[in-house]
């Protein structure tokens, strides 16, 4: 974001919650790719790599995940709270398209 449109809606050019929130999607379907080139696999040399690459995406998704919840940039577990964050997220994003 430059510098005129931050200073004007009063936003952070990249703050840890985007970042963080970015990091998740990404780890996320890093996940979703290691799990379908597994299954499609027909080596039991490359089956074993992927599975220890998914193993450690999964563990990068928890650590990103538990980053988030302590932090109070992801309610999984209070719903209701996690889309009111969603639908504030959502306003402040449609107010940006403003300007």
């Amino acid at each position: 974001m430059n510098s005129i449109i931050e200073n004007m809606t009063g936003t952070s050019p990249m703050n840890d919650q985007v970042i963080a929130s970015d990091l998740l999607i990404s780890a996320k379907s890093g996940i979703k790719s290691y799990a379908l080139a597994l299954t499609e696999s027909t080596s039991s040399e490359v089956r074993n790599v992927l599975c220890d690459q998914l193993s450690k995406a999964v563990n990068l998704h928890e650590q990103i995940f538990n980053y988030m919840k302590n932090n109070g940039y992801y309610n999984a577990y209070d719903p209701d709270q996690q889309i009111q964050m969603d639908i504030q997220n959502a306003d402040k994003a449609l107010s940006l398209s403003k300007f």
